[in-house]
C-alpha cells in the first residue's frame, strides 16, 4: 500500500472532487496539448505529401494551412456554442445524441474514441521523431522510447487531473514561448530581407521535382495537414472538470488554445515558404522534423535551437495527455448510458476514471508496436475520426438551434451549417485521399465500434428484462436446501466447511474425491469419531460422507457429476455447494497452492444452473502457515 501511495498518490475522498477542478491556466496544458502539438506534425504531414514536388512544394503549404485555419475558425465557433449549450460534457457524442438521435451519437462516440487512441500513438511518436531529429543515434530505439513515454503518461494521469495539469504546465508554456520567439525572429528577418531570408545553417539538399502540381496531390496534402485540427473538441468534452464559472472558464480555455494554434500554424506556414523548407523522409537516415528545420534556419543550432526543440519534443510526447483527460470521460458517459461496461463509470483512487486510462494506454501501446512508433505510418489513420466527430457535432448544433429558435439561433445556425458542410466535405476528402494508405482501417473500425456499443446496450437491456420484477416476496413454504461440502483430508478447512454447512441444513453431504495422484486419507474410518459422534451428542443430524474414486486421476468431473445428479434427483430443492478455501496474506503465496476452489466455483457457475448456489468458507493463514 505504501508503494502504491508513492506511485499514484494517496486515495482521495469523494468530497475532495472540487479541489481537483481546474481553471484556464491549467486547462490549456490538460486539454490543449493535443491541439497545440498538432502544429508540429500537421504542417509536416502536408509537406511530406508534397515531397514529389521538390522545392515547389514549400510554396503551397501556406495556402493549404490558410484553408485549414479558416476551417478551424468554423469549428471553434461551433464548440464554443457547444460548451454553453451542453455544459455536462460529452462534446460531439452528447450533441449528436440529443439532436440527431442515439445512433448518430454512437457514431460520434466511436469516431471520438478512435481519435483519442490514435492521438496518443501519433503524439508520442511525433515527440520521439523530434527527439531523433536532435539525437540521430536514438533512431534504432524509437519504439522503446515511445513505450517508455506512454508508461510515464499513464502513471501521471492515474495520479489525478490536477497533478497532471501541474506537471505539464511548464513544458506547455515553454513550448509556446520558445516557438513564438523563433517565429517572431523569423518574421522580422523575412520582412527586413524582402521576404527572402537566408538560412543560418545549410538546409538539406532539396530533391528534384518528380511530379508537377496537380489537384490530387494538393487534396492529399490538405487531408494530411488537417491533422493540425485534432484535439479541438477536447475542451467541450471536459467541461465538468473546470471550476466555477464552469462555462466561462471552458470557453476562455478553448479561445486561448485556438488563438495560439492559429498563430503557430500561420507562422510555420509562412516561414516554410520564406526559407524554402521541404520535408525529409520520415524514418529514413538524415530525417529532421519540419520544426527542427525551421528553427535551425531562423536561429541556427545554438542554445535557442536546442531549448526550442527540447520544448517541442516534450510537448509532442506529452500531447497524448489530452486523450488521457477526455477518453476516460467519454467512456464514463457511454457506460452511464449502458453502451460500455459499468466499471468505466467508476472513479478510482485519485477521482479519475482509472479503467479508461488503463484501457487507453493498452490500445495505444498496441498501435505503437504495430506501426513501429513512426508518425508518418499513423497519420493516414488519424483525421477521419476527428472530422467525422466535427461534422456530427456541428450538424447536431444546427438541429439544436432549429429547436431553440430566437435571435441567437438565427445568427448561430448559418455558421454551424457552414461548418457541418465544410467538415463533412473534408471528411470525405480525407477518407478518399487516404483510403489506400490506411484510412480504410479507420473507416472499418468506427462501424465495428458502433456495433460493439449497440451490442453491449442490448446485453444490458436483455439482462434487465430478465431480472426485473414487481412481484412481492414469495412466502410459500420451501424445503431446506441440500448442502454439499467439498471435503479433503480431515483438517481445519474441512471442519470449518462442514460446521458451516450444518447451520444451513440438516441434509449435508461431505464429498471426498480420491485419486491415486493425490495423497489423501480416506475419511471413512475416521468419520464416526470425528463427525458422527460429536453431531449426535449435540442432537444434530449426522452429515453423510460420500467417497468417490477417480480412476482417471480427476477431481472436478466426479465431483460435478455427483452434484448435478443430486440436483436432478431433487427438482424441488436448491443445492448449496460449500467450498472450503485457503486464504494467504500475500498475493504471491497463491502461486504455491493449487487454487482448486476458484476453478470449482467457475465450473459450478457455468454448469450448475440456477438451483446450484456456491458458498465459500475462507480459512486465513499468514505467509508462514500460521492461522490468523
Amino acid at each position: 500500500m505504501a508503494s502504491l501511495n508513492w506511485l499514484l498518490g494517496r486515495r482521495l475522498a469523494s468530497d475532495e472532487a472540487e479541489l481537483e477542478r481546474i481553471g484556464p491556466r491549467t486547462g490549456v496544458p490538460i486539454l490543449g496539448l493535443d491541439a497545440l502539438a498538432s502544429a508540429a506534425y500537421g504542417p509536416e504531414a502536408a509537406l511530406t505529401l508534397l515531397l514529389p514536388l521538390g522545392l515547389a512544394g514549400a510554396g503551397h503549404v501556406l495556402p493549404l494551412l490558410g484553408l485549414i485555419i479558416a476551417l478551424l475558425g468554423l469549428v471553434y465557433v461551433s464548440y464554443r456554442q457547444t460548451i454553453s449549450a451542453y455544459p455536462g460534457g460529452g462534446g460531439s457524442y452528447t450533441v449528436a445524441r440529443e439532436n440527431l438521435g442515439p445512433h448518430a451519437g454512437l457514431l460520434a462516440a466511436a469516431a471520438l474514441a478512435l481519435d483519442y487512441i490514435l492521438n496518443v500513438a501519433v503524439g508520442i511518436s511525433a515527440g520521439v521523431g523530434a527527439l531523433v531529429s536532435m539525437v540521430p543515434s536514438l533512431l534504432p530505439h524509437t519504439l522503446l522510447l515511445c513505450l517508455l513515454i506512454l508508461a510515464l503518461l499513464t502513471i501521471v494521469n492515474l495520479r489525478g487531473v490536477r497533478e497532471s495539469g501541474l506537471a505539464f504546465l511548464l513544458p506547455t508554456y515553454a513550448f509556446v514561448a520558445t516557438l513564438f520567439v523563433v517565429l517572431g525572429i523569423g518574421l522580422v528577418k523575412s520582412l527586413t530581407s524582402g521576404g527572402h531570408p537566408l538560412s543560418e545553417v545549410p538546409l538539406p539538399i532539396r530533391p528534384p521535382s518528380l511530379e508537377t502540381v496537380s489537384l490530387w496531390i494538393l487534396v492529399r496534402a490538405f487531408a494530411s495537414g488537417c491533422t493540425a485540427m485534432t484535439g479541438v473538441e477536447a475542451v467541450s468534452n471536459g467541461v465538468p472538470i473546470f471550476r466555477k464559472p464552469t462555462i466561462v472558464n471552458a470557453q476562455r480555455t478553448l479561445t486561448a488554445i485556438i488563438a495560439i494554434l492559429v498563430v503557430l500554424l500561420a507562422g510555420i506556414g509562412y516561414l516554410t515558404r520564406a526559407y524554402g523548407i521541404i520535408a525529409t523522409e520520415p524514418g529514413a537516415r538524415g530525417y529532421q522534423s519540419v520544426l527542427s528545420l525551421v528553427t535551425a534556419a531562423v536561429v541556427g543550432r545554438g542554445p535557442l535551437y536546442y531549448t526550442t526543440l527540447w520544448s517541442v519534443v516534450t510537448v509532442l510526447a506529452l500531447s497524448a495527455n489530452t486523450s488521457f483527460a477526455d477518453f476516460p470521460r467519454l467512456c464514463r458517459i457511454l457506460a452511464e448510458d449502458r453502451y460500455l461496461p459499468d466499471f468505466f463509470a467508476t472513479r478510482g483512487r485519485r477521482l479519475v476514471f482509472s479503467h479508461g486510462i488503463v484501457v487507453l494506454a493498452l490500445l495505444s501501446g498496441m498501435l505503437l508496436i504495430g506501426f513501429g512508433g513512426v508518425t508518418d505510418r499513423l497519420i493516414p489513420l488519424f483525421a477521419v475520426g476527428a472530422f467525422l466527430a466535427f461534422t456530427l457535432s456541428q450538424a447536431g448544433m444546427v438541429v439544436h438551434w432549429q429547436k431553440l429558435g430566437g435571435k441567437e439561433a438565427r445568427h448561430a445556425l448559418p455558421l454551424n451549417l457552414a461548418g457541418a458542410i465544410a467538415t463533412g466535405l473534408t471528411t470525405i476528402v480525407v477518407i478518399v485521399s487516404k483510403f489506400a494508405e490506411g484510412a480504410w482501417l479507420t473507416a472499418a473500425v468506427i462501424p465495428m465500434m458502433f456495433f460493439g456499443f449497440v451490442r453491449i446496450r442490448r446485453h444490458y437491456e436483455g439482462i434487465g428484462a430478465q431480472v426485473r420484477s414487481d412481484e412481492p416476496l414469495r412466502t410459500a413454504a420451501v424445503g431446506p436446501p441440500i448442502v454439499v461440502v467439498a471435503a479433503q483430508s480431515w483438517n481445519k478447512l474441512t471442519e470449518r466447511g462442514i460446521h458451516f454447512a450444518m447451520h444451513l441444513s440438516s441434509d449435508v453431504h461431505a464429498v471426498q474425491v480420491k485419486s491415486e495422484s493425490v495423497k489423501m486419507q480416506d475419511l471413512t474410518a475416521q468419520w464416526p469419531c470425528l463427525v458422527a459422534e460429536p453431531a449426535q451428542s449435540a442432537g444434530l443430524t449426522v452429515p453423510k460422507l460420500v467417497v468417490l474414486t477417480s480412476n482417471y486421476r480427476q477431481f472436478f468431473e466426479p465431483f460435478l457429476a455427483y452434484v448435478l445428479q443430486l440436483r436432478d434427483d431433487h427438482p424441488d430443492r436448491d443445492l448449496v455447494v460449500v467450498i472450503p478455501d485457503l486464504v494467504v496474506d500475500h498475493w504471491y503465496y497463491r502461486f504455491l497452492h493449487n487454487n482448486r476452489g476458484a476453478i470449482l466455483r467457475t465450473l459450478l457457475r457455468l454448469r450448475g444452473g440456477p438451483r446450484v448456489v456456491v458458498v465459500n468458507t475462507p480459512f486465513y493463514v499468514d505467509g508462514n502457515g500460521t492461522s490468523c
